[in-house]
């Protein structure tokens, strides 16, 4: 096949490029340039899609033989991963921006250009498995190793996405095994950090960063049952499970710590309560995306609406916890008004510390079967009012 390799700098897409030649195909790479300011992107290896990283990806390029490209997406990254990041934080949400690139840079805006330029396929990096079922329908995977197993952030690809999607690193048992395979084949990424924390905040500040773009303003700190129990410099510094910084007095009345469970940026309040308090019994959201069949397809029901068990994951590296599923043909939102089909989630054990905007990928045994941006939580602890 005519493969595009995306090359963030790593080991990871370094040897996931070096393969992909080796399995025979026709493999051009491309770095993804995602800012034209200097400096807005971290420096060092902490963050991806550096000056260094474009570098780095350059000289693994021409180790490995194939042609490299920068592309230019800065406006495309700024719109739906940075402005999406800030819009999700201003209404209240707490966003993952790694998801959302995934999702609308890597496998969306590449993948359009990369198939409207006669690419049969997109190689990446990622520890994860596609396998195609006896009917010949794809399926997305856990990695071999699930210690380094990121089918967490892929679980937003579509049915059309994973038909040309290649993840040549999947079957791999561990990380050393990808740096030994790397030295061996001379790339100087072998031993390169990985990367973490967000690209687009140079310093790691992330409050500071939000209230330079958005602003704060002084606001209400409340109580489940709507008394006020202190102030606070901006709503937007605060997340959901947060305990520190609350302006609440000490000790409280019964004497137990107090933490963040809501926060309503319409009214600039911020909700408080105990610890139990962020045990979530439900969790569901209208923007959801099957990674394949959906499960009606799937036979995991028999008919629309019917519950299924899977497992949840809210976090890229928590455990998949035991679930029920189903999708709702027409939800109503908190105002009573009609969103729509949506999918809801509820777990055997509560969730703790999950927050709307958060994504919840479905699991049935090793297979992503689906994910949906968190929009609506249900306690497992009614408030006394």
């Amino acid at each position: 096949m005519k493969v595009l390799a995306a090359m963030s700098g790593g080991v990871d897409s370094a040897v996931a490029a070096a393969r992909a030649v080796e399995a025979g195909h026709e493999v051009v790479g491309v770095h993804l340039a995602l800012s034209r300011q200097p400096g807005t992107l971290r420096t060092g290896a902490r963050g991806c899609c550096t000056i260094e990283d474009s570098m780095d990806a350059q000289r693994a390029a021409n180790i490995i033989g194939i042609p490299y490209y920068v592309w230019d997406f800065s406006e495309r990254f700024k719109l739906d991963v940075v402005d999406d990041f800030i819009a999700e934080y201003t209404a209240g949400r707490t966003p993952n921006p790694c998801m959302r690139c995934n999702e609308r840079i890597k496998f969306a805006a590449l993948l359009e250009k990369a198939v409207a330029l006669g690419f049969d396929a997109v190689a990446t990096g990622h520890y994860a498995n596609i396998v195609d079922d006896e009917q010949g329908n794809r399926e997305l995977h856990r990695a071999a190793a699930w210690a380094k197993d990121q089918s967490y952030v892929l679980g937003v690809l579509t049915t059309e996405q994973l038909a040309h999607s290649m993840f040549p690193l999947g079957a791999t048992p561990s990380k050393d095994e990808i740096r030994a395979e790397a030295a061996e084949r001379g790339l100087s990424v072998a031993n390169k950090p990985d990367s973490h924390d967000i690209c687009f905040i140079p310093d790691g500040n992330t409050r500071g960063w939000l209230a330079d773009k958005v602003g704060a303003e002084q606001g209400e700190i409340l109580d489940r049952s709507g008394d006020v129990l202190g102030k606070h410099e901006g709503a937007l510094a605060f997340t959901i499970g947060q305990r520190k910084g609350l302006n609440v007095g000490y000790p409280t009345d019964d004497g137990k710590p107090r933490f963040v469970l809501e926060i309503r940026p319409k009214t600039n309040q911020v909700v408080v309560g105990p610890r139990e308090a962020l045990a979530l019994a439900e969790i569901a959201g209208t923007t959801f995306s099957w990674a394949g069949l959906d499960p009606l397809a799937s036979g995991f029901i028999s008919e629309p609406g019917e519950s299924f068990e899977c497992h949840v994951q809210v976090r890229a590296h928590s455990d998949p916890m035991p679930a029920v599923a189903r999708v709702d043909a027409a939800a109503l939102d908190a105002e009573g008004i009609e969103t729509g089909p949506e999918l809801v989630v509820t777990p055997h054990e509560p969730l703790n510390g999950v927050s709307p905007g958060q994504t919840a990928v479905l699991y049935v045994g090793t297979r992503v079967l689906g994910q949906c941006t968190i929009a609506r939580t249900v306690s497992a602890v009614p408030a006394q009012v």
